[in-house]
């Protein structure tokens, strides 16, 4: 260290990273400014101290409006400069036409071309593990290649965007895929539930969680409804729960679900923050020794995730855009 601040002895220096400490006026939902912090304002006040930006563009993420999270963290800390990740990673990577030249996506539309393509994912534009935007994108696609079967799987936020928004994002979708169905284009939700309730568990915590997400996506198991606006609406009337923990639904016609995953389907999970990811993927790529629970039935698809969200055990075998580069150590493997 200079001599301005400690002199000329030699000291150790610590690295402290507090999770969710941050610098800001506003005292509204501001924990921080709202406490007292006689430790933080002493360091401030007797040492040296600057800040950083830890959100937007300054940590590769596509504007200054979107927020920073742990994984973003990880991955930028110590790296030493500023590389596009996650949110903007993919939507460079559809912008630029790169990930539809991808293998993994050339395979998983190839796969299709006579079944179903299934895209699973949390569905909301909280741009923190996914972005409606690349489901968007994904499914013009595939109607522009020739698929003729496409069923989205949603994942209710109420986390990353507001509690009770599910509807927000619900209603013009729906007008999205009415705009894009057609005699030779069959595209609808065919299942869905809140993301603390279902599929996207974390750190092996509650594999239940992903035993529900398999039977209700997979399977088409559970309580079954002819639209997902009739689910949120009739479940969010019974329970009051929040978007994240509505319970499992499926969307059904004539009594029979919409959208089972079958043998020679292809699923595409579209979550970029890896965290989320890992233990569903796990459940369609593990053989016979999976022994988390039991899947009942296990259909050979073509499975891929959005990035590569275990570096080190290399899960899911396919993605559809490569990850970050980084100087950072183990930002690889997070």
């Amino acid at each position: 260290m200079s001599n301005g601040i400690f002199g000329a002895e030699k000291r150790p220096i610590i690295t402290i990273v507090m999770d969710g400490i941050g610098i800001c006026e506003r005292e509204e939902g501001n924990a921080v400014k709202a406490a007292d912090t006689p430790t933080l304002d002493m360091l401030a006040s007797k040492y040296h101290c600057f800040s950083l930006k830890a959100h937007g563009t300054a940590v590769g993420l596509p504007s200054d409006d979107d927020m920073g999270n742990s994984e973003v963290g990880h991955n930028a800390l110590g790296a030493g400069q500023v590389f596009a990740q996650g949110a903007k990673l993919v939507s460079e990577a559809i912008e630029s036409g790169r990930m539809f030249e991808s293998a993994s996506w050339k395979e998983i539309v190839s796969n299709a071309a006579d079944s179903t393509l299934h895209f699973l994912g949390l569905f909301s534009d909280g741009n923190v593990h996914s972005h409606i935007d690349h489901l968007k994108a994904m499914v013009v696609r595939a109607k522009e290649e020739g698929l003729k079967k496409v069923r989205i799987h949603i994942l209710l936020d109420g986390r990353d965007v507001g509690e009770t928004s599910a509807l927000d994002y619900v209603l013009p979708f729906e007008d999205f895929l009415s705009s894009l169905r057609s005699d030779d284009f069959d595209v609808c939700i065919a299942s869905g539930g809140g993301r603390m309730v279902i599929t996207m568990d974390r750190y092996e915590a509650n594999w239940a969680m992903v035993e529900k997400g398999w039977k209700t996506h997979v399977l088409g198991e559970g309580r079954s409804f002819a639209s997902a606006e009739e689910a949120i609406n009739t479940l969010r009337a019974e329970t009051g729960a929040i978007d994240q923990d509505l319970a499992p639904f499926v969307i059904a016609r004539d009594g029979k679900p919409v959208g089972t995953v079958e043998d020679g389907d292809s699923v595409v999970f579209f979550n970029f923050r890896g965290d989320r990811a890992i233990e569903i993927s796990k459940t369609f790529e593990a053989g016979a020794d999976f022994d988390k629970f039991d899947r009942v039935r296990v259909p050979n698809v073509v499975y891929a995730g959005m990035l590569e969200y275990d570096g080190d055990a290399h899960i899911p075998s396919r993605y559809l855009v490569s990850p970050p580069k980084s100087a950072t150590p183990w930002a690889n493997s997070l």
